[in-house]
């Protein structure tokens, strides 16, 4: 590997869009989570499909390790350079390419963000739905097929992406899927690429499925006496084929934890926050056969608004989850973990994790959206005290562990990266072998994005 030659052919190509400064270096060395800082060699700010390709082009004559960036949200340390190498910022690609209303779809930079692009619509009376909560960028939300609150009714980013332009390991400029919403032509690439986390490719473009903005939409709170109440009235929900938009969760520590941070006066109980879209009539029968479920299960009489800056004030509280959970314990880091589990094993996960976790010794608030059966932990640990930071991975293990067991998966939205490598093995079998062999089929050199997801690469 001539990593210098490599630098030097990028800064004469890139110019002052390639950067070796420390201050970019340790802005692309961080995590949002626990991981130690892993800074890349050097950072490239790309603008076109094209310069991609010639990036990676130069990064695989010399060997090069080359991750993607995008808004830089991921929790499981997917984006960070722990080989060192070339970080490419997907800053400059931000642009809506092509909005086709009557076709229902986008297509999109990866450096865009769902805020904005969901700005450029506001006219058009369509959104994009997928919100894991963070103002993350759309390429990044692809490469770890995100999901967030409202996929109980919208679905995940697998099932919003229509097809790509793509960077391969050589530099080749592939599209993969058609703008038809069907079709039996080879293998899917698009669903290969969708949560590969930039290790068989660089997305350039992305295009997306829309939908209609709801006539009208409104959302409540409520809160039940237990976990176990809680968690039965949402696999009920769900059950009953009620088509909520959102169905939340938040524990008594995180209800403490919000009416310290925003102000709230929420009861120390467990809460539900849900979102319901329609037509009028149809949002006031679907709340009002929630509240039964919800008074069924002993929860408090539930409150509900159709008034935007109330509902917007919800999920406000809701997206701002995570720094409320960290305020809770000043000077600490979260490690954040998530599980997925079939929605009628959702109440034993919950309560388990919750006992395991209240015998720790160590605060973990636990959060999540659970209509589609996957809850959050985030484990508050004093960064100086390393027997704190083993308990959290003990715990994190088996969260994991107990997810598996209850036939499901260790992450339903963070994705692998570093921190659930670990159980691929376990969760997968010998078909994790197989991921290796297509990472090293696509990536011979294993250059992009090495180090994550796949066995030994």
């Amino acid at each position: 590997m001539s990593l210098a030659q490599a630098l030097d052919d990028l800064q004469l190509f890139l110019g002052e869009r390639f950067s070796r400064s420390k201050p970019d270096l340790d802005a692309h060395a961080q995590s949002e989570s626990h991981f130690p800082p892993a800074p890349p060699d050097a950072v490239a700010y790309p603008e076109s499909t094209a310069e991609v390709a010639q990036i990676v082009k130069v990064c695989a004559k010399y060997d090069v390790p080359v991750v993607g960036w995008g808004a830089g949200t991921s929790l499981e340390a997917q984006a960070q350079a722990v080989r060192g190498g070339i970080i490419v910022d997907f800053a400059r690609m931000n642009r809506v390419l092509n909005i086709r209303a009557e076709d229902m779809d986008v297509t999109v930079q990866p450096g865009v963000t769902r805020e904005s692009l969901n700005e450029e619509l506001r006219a058009t009376g369509l959104f994009f739905p997928v919100d894991p909560g963070a103002n993350a960028s759309l390429g990044g939300m692809a490469m770890t097929r995100a999901s967030g609150t409202t996929t109980v009714r919208y679905g995940s980013m697998r099932d919003n992406v229509l097809g790509f332009e793509a960077v391969l390991a050589d530099g080749t400029v592939i599209r993969t899927g058609t703008r038809a919403r069907k079709s039996a032509a080879g293998y899917d690439l698009t669903a290969l690429l969708v949560g590969s986390e930039g290790t068989l490719a660089l997305v350039t473009e992305i295009t997306l499925r829309l939908h209609g903005i709801p006539e009208s939409i409104s959302a409540g709170i409520c809160a039940f006496p237990d976990m176990h109440t809680a968690a039965n009235a949402v696999m009920e929900t769900i059950q009953m084929g009620i088509p909520m938009a959102r169905i939340e969760f938040a524990c008594a520590d995180t209800a403490r934890a919000f009416n310290t941070y925003a102000g709230t006066d929420m009861a120390p109980l467990p809460h539900l926050m849900v979102e319901f879209h329609g037509s009028p009539e149809s949002v006031a029968q679907d709340a009002a056969r929630f509240a039964e479920i919800v008074a069924d299960h002993d929860g408090t009489d539930f409150q509900w608004s159709a008034r935007a800056e109330e509902r917007n004030a919800l999920w406000a509280m809701r997206h701002n989850g995570y720094y409320a959970i960290l305020a809770s314990r000043p000077g600490a880091r979260g490690l954040v973990t998530d599980i997925c589990v079939p929605i009628s094993q959702l109440a034993r996960a919950v309560e388990e994790t919750q006992d395991d976790i209240a015998a720790s010794g160590i605060p973990g608030p636990i959060l999540g959206h659970v209509g589609d059966g996957n809850f959050h932990a985030i484990l508050l640990i004093d960064p100086d005290i390393p027997a704190e930071i083993d308990i959290a991975k003990a715990l994190s293990a088996r969260m994991a562990e107990r997810a598996l067991r209850l036939g499901g998966t260790c992450t339903g939205e963070h994705g692998v990266g570093l921190g659930k490598k670990d159980y691929m093995q376990a969760e997968h079998g010998h078909g994790w072998q197989v991921m290796g062999a297509l990472k090293a089929t696509m990536d011979p050199q294993g250059i992009l994005n090495p180090g994550k997801l796949v066995p030994g690469r």
